[in-house]
Order: structure tokens, then sequence, then C-alpha cells
């Protein structure tokens, strides 16, 4: 599987979702609480989006480079919707989000082959504490130190590399968490499923490719 295809198994999951009525109910929950998280996220990041913008590039008082300035600072809010749509997503998914992907995936699953294969029947807290367990070393951790990257990059020499590296990287795992998700209930090993992910790198990189667009994201992720 390469990028062309993981584009267009994001979009075609997207398109199952909106004609699925259970997974369009279930993906319009996650689509509202991750769009409020961001709101406030988005709020509480311009409020200091000057200080940022100013860490980056003071205002040139040469009239000639001033629009360089206000494109990049049009550039900088672009990418602070971005950020704060990742880490609503993140705090959505330990809250209650990794609940409801997994009951979307057994709807998915069930479509698909006709039936929900199990390892074992467990309680529903024990079920609950697994699922999020696996968030951890799955998404929350890569996905935070990519964007703490990203973040200092914007400040050193050769930022802007870093960014891109980073961004890639973080988009990867956030594919891996939707991919991961029948694998992970089976309860396969944490060493089988990475190895699944970094034989198909490319696959989720271009699955994650459309996180990267502002607003589609959020709609991209609650399905």
């Amino acid at each position: 599987m390469n990028l062309l295809s993981g584009i267009k198994y994001n979009f075609r999951g997207l398109v199952l979702g909106l004609k699925t009525p259970k997974l369009l109910l279930l993906g319009i929950i996650r689509f509202l609480a991750v769009l409020l998280l961001t709101i406030i996220a988005a709020s509480l990041i311009f409020v200091y989006h000057q200080e940022i913008l100013n860490l980056i590039w003071s205002k040139p008082e040469s009239l000639w480079i001033q629009w360089l300035w206000y494109l990049l600072s049009w550039f900088l809010s672009l990418f602070l919707v971005g950020v704060s749509a990742i880490l609503s997503y993140l705090i959505a998914q330990l809250l209650f989000s990794v609940l409801i992907m997994d009951i979307m995936s057994r709807i998915t699953e069930r479509m698909i082959t006709g039936d929900v294969q199990e390892p074992q029947k467990t309680g529903f807290l024990k079920w609950a504490i697994y699922l999020i367990k696996q968030e951890i070393p799955r998404t929350i951790i890569p996905v935070l130190i990519s964007l703490f990257i990203i973040i200092v990059g914007w400040i050193i020499p050769l930022g802007i590399i870093l960014s891109i590296i980073s961004s890639g990287i973080t988009i990867a795992f956030l594919s891996w968490d939707s991919t991961d998700l029948v694998p992970a209930r089976r309860m396969f090993p944490f060493g089988t499923r990475f190895g699944y992910f970094s034989k198909n790198f490319l696959f989720h990189l271009g699955f994650g490719l459309p996180f990267l667009v502002p607003g589609l994201n959020i709609l991209l992720l609650s399905f």
C-alpha cells in the first residue's frame, strides 16, 4: 500500500461513515466534541498569537517587507488552528472518543466481514482501561513529541525542515490510531502491530496528509 492508497482510504472511510446511520451518529458526536474543544483551544492559542509571532519575527519597520510579515501572520494562524485541532483530538481521545472509535470499528468490521472477532470476553471497565492504555504508546506520546519538535522548529534555524518532518510523523501516528483499532482489540502484541505500521509507513503518511488541512481535519478525524 502506497501514499496514494492512504489518501483514497481516508476519504473512502468518510463516505462510508456518512452513508451508514450508526457510524454517522457516532461520527457527529465525535465531530461536535472535537469541534467544541478546538474552538476553546484555538481561542486560548490566539490570545498569545502576537507573542508567538514576535518570537518568530518581529514586525519589520520597512514597508517593503511588511507584506511578508503579514503573510507569515496568516500562515501562523492557520498552523495554530491545525495544532489546536490535533490537541483537541488528543484530549477528546483520552476523555471518551477512544471508546466511540472502538464501537465504530466493530460496526465497520461487522459490515465488511459479517462478524466481530474478539480474543476473549472482558468486562466494560477492563475493556475501557485497556483501550485507553493503547492510546499512550500509539498516539499520545508520539504526537505530543512531534508537536514539541514543531514548536521548537519554528524558533531555531532550519526550523521549517524540522516542522515538515515532525508534521509527517504526527499525521502518520494519527493514521495508525485508526488502522490499529482492530489489531489492538484482538490483543496482538505491540511489536507486531508496530511492525505493520513501519512496513506501511507511506500508506499511513498518505492517510494522514488530509489531516493537515485546517477544518477538514476535524471532520476526517471524527470518522
